[in-house]
């Protein structure tokens, strides 16, 4: 397993450094992994990635040769980096599971651990849960809106040449299936995760016969049994479709091959895929299955259904493994040890949505016990348990915003990952993350979940937080940030 334990800002071991040398070496910490805002003005974001901080913190650890190149850039004292060379971690770690859903300063990943290591896991966790949910959320958006009839339309995922780089597209492929595609075009993906694999053929294919029939032909020779044809290299409607027909009449039928499908990549989508269907029907080929690509997202999606587009699966590039947009978590001390006691710890800004949530915290989520629908998040202090007969929901900014609610069930969303340096999460399979992501989803009512203007989900704090965090924005705003000598 590659060791990633350098793959931080620099500026985080140079606080390491200056920790080492402020003896906070042993201090132990609190930090919390939160984001501000769900991505593609949406309603919820999915979590992901946690795989990858499990295999990373696993990993942790500093070689020689890493520690020889630190020495190499003469900027560590050496009793700091013998330090480094011993550094394991040590400490706890809690996260919601991979597919959750959750929202706008939830803390979703809580790091224990002494100072010197929190700090250093800063950058690598960042990297792995804004990633991981940014995709995992993208692909749930444009899964959910592939439906017809209340049936799902499987969605290919086509991005890993259209990735920031082929590490990154291999987690989109991952994340994606989480998210509820179908397969992916990323065979390596398909051979280390398990996903199934799929793909046609592309243009070049075509442009490199004398035409399309004969390209249509050897490809069909080659490859009988998974005969999906991409007709838009020419001419969809007067050349593509009826060649792959043609192909269809004069080589698989007669040898006892199905003709699969047809792939249409560009153009006007709807109005070209019905036009297929009719054509494909009158030839005989009522099962044979239309695919259609090219820059699709969650709204183009639903565009084409609402035009009566003919769809029995799709192509996504770009917008499952690049999208537009980002989740922007970020790592913010919550609390410090002094003492065996817990010391709150805040950020203070003119912003009050960049006023972070003090404490080791945990995450609580109420359902409706008749409907099954989530019906609020509070953030509550790590020892606060929840009345089992009545709460009431209040905005942390809007405090006019309420809602009393009484028969639900309460689950707690963070779970430990790793205890004393011990992992003790149990890892779900592929399939299961994808099956409990889908469940998250269906968990939340269809406001929460649509694509346009959805209603704002409640996250509450507890009255005993909310306090808290009064009294330490009156403490900090009472203190002279900058001490003059009269």
């Amino acid at each position: 397993m590659e060791n990633k334990t350098l793959m931080t800002d620099f500026y985080e071991l140079t606080m390491a450094a200056t920790y080492f040398d402020m003896q906070k070496q042993n201090e132990q910490v609190y930090f919390n992994i939160f984001f501000r805002k769900n991505p593609f003005e949406g309603g919820y974001t999915l979590s992901g990635n946690l795989d990858e901080i499990i295999k990373y913190i696993q990993n942790f650890k500093f070689s020689v040769e890493e520690i020889n190149y630190l020495k190499s850039l003469k900027t560590f004292k050496p009793e700091f980096l013998n330090y480094l060379a011993d550094l394991k971690f040590k400490g706890d770690i809690y996260a919601v599971p991979d597919g959750t859903m959750v929202f706008p300063n939830e803390p979703v990943i809580t790091v224990k651990a002494d100072m010197i290591t929190a700090q250093l896991l800063e950058t690598y966790l960042l990297a792995e849960f804004n990633h991981g949910a940014l995709i995992t959320t993208a692909a749930k958006r444009i899964t959910n809106e592939a439906k017809k009839d209340g049936k799902n339309i499987p969605v290919m995922e086509f991005g890993l040449r259209r990735s920031k780089g082929a590490l990154s597209g291999l987690e989109a492929s991952k994340l994606a299936y989480i998210g509820g595609c179908a397969g992916t075009s990323n065979t390596y993906a398909g051979m280390k995760y398990g996903i199934p694999v799929l793909g046609t053929m592309a243009h070049s294919l075509i442009m490199d016969y004398e035409n399309e029939y004969e390209a249509f032909l050897s490809y069909a020779k080659s490859n009988p049994d998974n005969c999906v044809f991409l007709v838009d290299t020419y001419d969809t409607l007067r050349s593509g479709i009826p060649n792959a027909i043609k192909v269809a009449n004069d080589f698989l039928k007669p040898n006892g091959y199905q003709f699969k499908g047809i792939r249409i990549d560009s153009g006007d989508l709807a109005y070209l895929s019905k036009e297929a269907r009719k054509m494909l029907d009158e030839a005989g080929y009522p099962e044979t299955t239309i695919c259609l690509s090219n820059g699709l997202d969650e709204y183009s999606i639903r565009d084409l259904l609402n035009e009566g587009a003919v769809i029995d699966s799709l192509g996504v590039g770009d917008n499952l493994a690049a999208p537009n947009d980002r989740v922007g978590g970020v790592y913010k001390l919550a609390a410090t040890v002094k003492n065996n006691q817990i010391v709150p710890k805040i950020k203070i800004s003119e912003d009050n949505l960049k006023t972070t949530n003090p404490g080791f915290k945990k995450i609580y989520r109420f359902y409706d016990k008749k409907t099954g629908y989530a019906l609020g998040d509070v953030i509550a202090l790590n020892y606060e348990k929840i009345n089992a007969n009545k709460f009431t929901l209040v905005h942390p900014e809007q405090s006019w915003k309420q809602k009393t609610i009484k028969d639900y069930e309460v689950r707690e969303l963070l779970v430990p990952i790793f205890l004393n340096g011990n992992l003790v999460y149990q890892e779900p399979t592929l399939i299961e993350k994808q099956k409990y992501c889908e469940a998250e989803y269906q968990s939340f009512y269809p406001e929460i979940r649509r694509i346009y203007n959805p209603y704002e989900y409640y996250v509450d704090l507890t009255e005993e937080l909310c306090n808290l965090k009064s009294e330490l924005i009156n403490e900090y705003k009472g203190k002279s940030l900058v001490k003059t000598k009269k």
